[in-house]
């Protein structure tokens, strides 16, 4: 049975490159320094639903191996996304507000000020416009998995689940880059992130019972052995 999630949503209002129809921005940011817990630069909040290690990996072990199945059929339409949350807030300025610090929204809920941390690129941000919020596990790499029998409602948790560690503030060129693609095809350049990284994609893939490759499934398994013991 697949678990929905709370409604959430990905990046601005612009979509991402190649098979995710991601644009390429051009972005302005700062190198944030250090590495914090879970593999995260600088000071970033841990994102929500994170399993530990253990569980991560007992998880990737029961995930079903399959090959990557048709992209037939496919829309970012079919995951509507950015959904009201109510105060006027929508999923982005939601995560936007949980992934920064010190940010201040104005009367329509839209973040005006605050810092970022990019965990994928330990880039720096005070601009939210130079955010992208990001789906851990790519839409369309979730049609691939299994979403393509999906319910609209269901698919519609899927891309705005603020309960699980799907949706993460990171730099557009950093999101862009990563399109639609695996771990196998796509690591963030932040390797102190890996472990977080796949901890996220390994519990979120599990919760919605999606399948993984072979491939997918080595690189995940291999970006485990990062974590702390």
């Amino acid at each position: 049975m697949i678990v929905l999630g709370a409604a959430g949503c990905s990046s601005q209002p612009a979509s991402k490159p190649a098979a995710d129809g991601k644009p390429s921005p051009s972005v302005s940011a700062s190198r944030a320094a250090g590495a914090g817990a879970q593999g995260a630069p600088g000071d970033v909040k841990q994102l929500p639903g994170m399993p530990t290690v253990s569980v991560a990996r007992a998880q990737l072990a029961g995930l079903k191996v399959a090959t990557a199945g048709s992209m037939a059929g496919y829309s970012r339409e079919k995951f509507p996304h950015w959904a009201s949350q109510g105060a006027k807030c929508d999923t982005r300025e939601i995560v936007l507000e949980r992934d920064g610090t010190d940010v201040t929204k104005d009367a329509d809920c839209k973040a005006i000020s605050g810092s970022w941390i990019s965990r994928y690129d330990h880039l720096t941000f005070s601009s939210a416009a130079k955010m992208d919020i990001d789906h851990t596990v790519p839409l369309a790499n979730a049609w691939r998995s299994g979403a393509n029998t999906w319910t609209t409602e269901q698919r519609k948790a899927f891309a705005n689940d603020l309960t699980h560690p799907q949706l993460v503030a990171v730099s557009a060129t950093s999101n862009r880059a990563k399109g639609d693609q695996s771990p196998d095809q796509w690591a963030p350049p932040a390797k102190d992130y890996w472990c977080a990284y796949a901890e996220s994609w390994t519990t979120v893939k599990s919760t919605y019972q999606l399948t993984v490759t072979d491939a997918e499934k080595a690189k995940l398994t291999d970006m485990l052995t990062t974590c702390p013991t």
